[in-house]
């Protein structure tokens, strides 16, 4: 993954907020990259509706 590539939210790891359960599905640029807590790095992706928001990056698949 690499930043300005367009990825695709498909699952999602940890129970969270129902403003994040709907982005599930959709596309998105990934903005930036992110240490987690040790275990991997994760990636801002910024939405059509200009939200930003911070996902594991196996919750996440490049678009082609």
């Amino acid at each position: 993954m690499e930043i300005g590539q367009t990825v695709k939210v498909y699952r999602l790891r940890d129970r969270v907020s129902k403003d994040i359960v709907d982005k599930l599905g959709q596309q998105g640029t990934i903005k930036d990259f992110k240490m987690t807590d040790g275990s991997g790095i994760g990636a801002v992706v910024e939405f059509k509706d200009k939200t930003a928001v911070w996902f594991f990056e196996d919750e996440l698949k490049v678009v082609e």
